[in-house]
């Protein structure tokens, strides 16, 4: 069991800007290097800066809920949300607008505490405005299962690499306790919501999001929630909320429903 009590977890705000590729880290700028991982994109907040998301339907975009706030505990309107869906060098393969975001219930009550006291919770949905619907771009599967993956592949934009998606594949998990996952994988300003995925028999599914920067034993290290009931839980709200659209609305799309999604590898 790691001791939680010795881990010390920075928010990884929104960022912005443009320099040099991150130690560690495949620059994923052309087609044949970011194929198969289409579905994350950059998720641009107006006036806020931007976070990493994944497609896991054809309208739904998981990431980190810390993004859908303020520093001051207000949230951020959802109409400030944009989906920009494998975004490589100011080009995206598909540009959403976000209709609705919503958070993981238990968060919101957890704002303000202690950032490790919100990370088993730090789990979001927007609902795109239009479903993304390509062959190019297939939403990835959730697996609640992050402390049987060997290795890690983590997929994100972040400060001083914002476009383009970069990808890391050698990192794992360290240890799951209390609903986080501790993780040995790069991160850093920007990768909020940046999804973690186990690859197995050449199939990316979602593991984690990388929600903090942390420190264990002094060694540097990533964290983010366990999928599993956390998951689930947000699901039921998000279904459970939602408005009854006056136009007639697009049906929700909640993953799983199509059995061919999910993007397929060559093993990393």
């Amino acid at each position: 069991m790691i001791p939680i009590f010795r881990l010390f977890a920075v928010w990884l705000c929104l960022a912005s800007g443009v320099a040099a590729q991150g130690t560690g880290l495949i620059s994923l700028q052309t087609g044949q290097a970011g194929k198969g991982w289409e579905g994350v994109g950059r998720v641009d907040i107006d006036g806020k800066g931007f976070c990493s998301g994944a497609l896991i339907a054809e309208n739904l975009v998981l990431t980190a809920a810390h993004c859908l706030f303020d520093k001051d505990g207000a949230a951020i309107d959802a109409e400030r949300f944009h989906f920009l869906a494998g975004l490589r060098t100011g080009r995206a393969e598909a540009y959403r607008d976000v209709r609705r975001a919503v958070a993981h219930p238990a968060y919101a009550l957890r704002l303000g505490r202690s950032s490790t006291e919100a990370v088993p919770f730090d789990l979001a949905l927007l609902e795109l405005s239009q479903p993304i619907r390509t062959s190019k771009i297939a939403p990835f599967p959730i697996s609640g299962d992050a402390d049987a993956a060997d290795e890690l592949a983590v997929v994100s934009y972040a400060r001083d690499r914002d476009t383009a998606p970069s990808l890391q594949d050698l990192c794992g998990v360290i240890g799951v306790q209390d609903g986080i996952v501790i993780m040995d994988c790069d991160a850093d300003f920007g990768a909020s919501g940046a999804p973690v995925f186990d690859v197995r028999n050449g199939v990316a599914q979602v593991v984690s999001i990388i929600s903090a920067m942390a420190k264990l034993e002094g060694q540097p290290v990533s964290i983010g929630p366990d999928l599993g009931a956390a998951f689930d839980d947000l699901m039921t709200h998000f279904i459970e909320s939602a408005p009854a659209w006056s136009n007639g609305g697009q049906r929700v799309i909640t993953p799983g429903e199509r059995t061919e999604t999910g993007a397929k590898f060559v093993q990393p």
